[in-house]
């Protein structure tokens, strides 16, 4: 039994060496963005808002097809630009990389960083043809998530382009951080947990979706992990549970740098 919630979605406490982040990653994001050059195009705007932008990461070459990297930090928290660097793996495979930010609570809601990251995919989606493959890790796990529910801020023809979804540490089902000190600025209530739950919504028909998340991550992030594979499995869709050996919240990701690790490996179905 539960008792302490805050405890529960806690993760740098729990990891040795654990407020080293999210600084760790400022530092190879940027020196990766210096790296790719023109091959990097900052700031494009998929809204009026101020933090309605994204970055672009482009292959050599005709991009294969569009990977969408959806950064975390409850919803709350950080940008577009701590994550540059795990555009590295799919961009040496032949795929254009979009990374969106969002407006953080609580300026916007949930439901409205959903519709958010909805218009961020479309736009890139209209720049880069071809197959659609989304990722996110823990808030970003759980916006990747919806962006294949049923009812996705997605178009039909849009969404049928998404050949594969993987929620990195997702926060599949909302209710228990109803339940946390940081509701106080989430705002989440029952209507918007059962809106914005991906674990309480159906999938997209035709959903291939594969939840990732650290053997070594706090219980509450692997169960809500294979809640999500579980119940989505039940209404219909392909879905996979991998828990990374070794792995804890803030690692779960390194992968993504690596064209030949299993992630970027299974993000891309090759």
């Amino acid at each position: 039994m539960i008792t302490d919630w805050d405890d529960a979605y806690a993760n740098a406490a729990h990891i040795v060496g654990g407020d080293r982040w999210p600084d760790a990653w400022v530092e190879p994001a940027r020196r990766w963005r210096d790296a790719c050059g023109a091959r990097a195009i900052l700031d494009l705007p998929y809204g009026d808002a101020p933090r309605n932008r994204y970055d672009l990461f482009l292959p050599e070459g005709e991009p294969r097809g569009l990977t969408v990297f959806i950064h975390g930090g409850y919803w709350l928290a950080l940008d577009k630009s701590y994550w540059s660097h795990l555009s590295r793996g799919p961009l040496a495979r032949g795929f254009a990389v979009a990374m969106p930010s969002y407006t953080l609570c609580p300026e916007n809601r949930i439901g409205g960083i959903t519709r958010e990251i909805g218009a961020a995919v479309t736009t890139a989606a209209a720049r880069i043809s071809g197959p659609i493959f989304i990722t996110g890790h823990s808030a970003g796990g759980h916006l990747a998530a919806r962006m294949v529910s049923a009812s996705s801020p997605l178009s039909p023809e849009i969404a049928a382009r998404v050949a594969h979804t993987v929620p990195i540490s997702a926060l599949a089902d909302l209710r228990p951080l109803m339940r946390t000190e940081m509701n106080a600025t989430l705002h989440i209530d029952d209507a918007e947990a059962a809106a914005e739950s991906p674990a309480l919504l159906g999938p997209f028909p035709g959903a291939r979706v594969t939840c990732w998340v650290g053997a070594d991550e706090r219980p509450e992030f692997r169960r809500q992990s294979a809640l999500l594979a579980n119940i989505w499995t039940g209404l219909g869709a392909a879905t996979a549970l991998v828990e990374e050996a070794g792995r804890h919240h803030f690692n779960v990701i390194d992968g993504l740098e690596d064209p030949d690790h299993p992630l970027t490996r299974t993000l891309l179905c090759e």
